[in-house]
């Protein structure tokens, strides 16, 4: 092959790649670009903390920093501290009620709650959603050990209905609020009971079935005042604080059996 006819060859290769990477470009270029923010960062659990509501918020942009060309649905998903969670199901036996069979999920969140633009099964379809566990009954929960597929499925079902029950997993189809193809925003309510840690809060940008962008924030719960005072002692004294725990009950025992003696 002669140098022309090599030379000709490198050149082609080379246009080729350049215009790929330029049509990858500009393909890229038409996805939006997510900027998640939150009304708090930090939510300091006191004395007689009866929850917190949070507000998160954000806009829908190109690339370029401009208003985005077409419309998006808009998913929210906040998420709390996994934690492991034993379930036990109660069977009535001769007019009791039982525990019988049990199961235990290692890595469930504390919190899971979901607001959407539009019911999810309008935006996507049942693989999507199971991708990006965009609702309570995409959850990923996973038992440990080896469980019969339909037990599983009870138990999973059984666990986000008593979660839903105690307000811990939540889902609010139509709660994101869209505002010019730009601004977007959803409320979250916090109940008292929540754990403390690292919370994520993540959203999704989702046209014509399929998810094109997301982005993250975070939001840290944490203890503040005597409770801190509390959990830490626990944590890091764990042999004073049971001693302390338990000379207070002796303590409050005594007293309350002398008040009750001068009545």
């Amino acid at each position: 092959m002669s140098a022309f006819a090599t030379g000709g060859v490198l050149r082609w290769m080379l246009e080729g790649l350049l215009g790929g990477l330029a049509l990858m470009l500009l393909t890229g270029a038409r996805d939006p670009i997510l900027v998640p923010e939150i009304s708090q960062h930090q939510i300091e659990v006191r004395q007689g903390f009866t929850g917190a509501d949070l507000l998160l918020f954000g806009a829908i942009l190109t690339p370029e920093g401009a208003r985005a060309a077409q419309d998006y649905d808009i998913v929210v998903v906040l998420e709390g501290p996994l934690k492991s969670i034993v379930l036990r199901e109660k069977k009535k036996v001769a007019g009791m009620w039982i525990n019988a069979d049990s199961t235990e999920f290692r890595s469930a969140p504390s919190f899971f709650a979901i607001a959407s633009s539009r019911p999810i099964d309008k935006m996507v379809d049942d693989k999507t959603a199971a991708i990006y566990e965009l609702g309570l009954k995409w959850l990923q929960l996973s038992p440990i050990g080896v469980i019969d597929p339909k037990a599983q499925t009870r138990f999973s079902s059984g666990l986000v209905d008593l979660m839903h029950r105690q307000g811990m997993y939540q889902q609010n189809d139509g709660a994101v609020t869209i505002s010019g193809q730009v601004l977007y925003q959803a409320r979250f309510e916090l109940p008292s009971s929540v754990q403390t840690g690292r919370y994520t809060a993540e959203t999704f940008a989702i046209h014509d079935g399929k998810v094109v962008a997301s982005a993250m924030t975070r939001v840290d719960v944490t203890k503040q005042g005597f409770e801190r005072f509390v959990a830490l002692a626990a944590q890091t004294r764990s042999l004073l604080y049971g001693l302390f725990a338990v000379v207070m009950s002796v303590a409050m025992g005594w007293l309350a059996g002398r008040l009750f003696a001068l009545v």
